[in-house]
């Protein structure tokens, strides 16, 4: 199994949410350096912007965990190139662009705002999908 990751935004909120569910596990492998996770400029600035809206306060954000995540991840000093094709939230390509420039798995809640037909061979999972790919490999 491919042990690179690029974190749609939305994982890193289900995670900081509900650290014990699916996205949390996944955070937990990237903490403890069993999975490589990909970030570039636009992706830290999404991730804080998200994590500081006011909407999440009640949850404590942003997560303790975050400059952590962020320290043991690796990353791409620019933004890839723009993706070729439009997709439903052009706002998301950079995550489907810096999957594919890392050669890593896109994890998203979204599935939607990646359809097969502008994948270009990036594989796109949910946070369920990818904890039960991980744990069928015994990775």
């Amino acid at each position: 199994m491919n042990r690179a990751v690029v974190l749609d935004t939305n994982i890193v909120v289900s995670a900081g949410i509900h650290l014990a569910g699916p996205a949390g596990m996944i955070v937990d492998l990237v903490l403890d350096g069993e999975l490589l996770m990909f970030v570039c400029p636009s992706i830290i600035q999404e991730y804080l912007d998200v994590l500081a809206r006011e909407r999440f306060a009640k949850h404590l954000f942003p997560p303790v965990w975050l400059p952590r995540l962020l320290r043991v991840s690796t990353l791409h000093p620019a933004d890839p190139a723009p993706w070729p094709l439009p997709g439903p939230d052009d706002d998301d390509l950079v995550f489907l662009a810096l999957a594919k420039s890392a050669d890593a798995i896109l994890v998203t809640g979204n599935l939607k705002d990646y359809p097969d037909a502008i994948r270009q061979g990036v594989t796109v999972l949910s946070p369920r999908e990818f904890v039960d790919l991980w744990k069928a490999e015994g990775a």
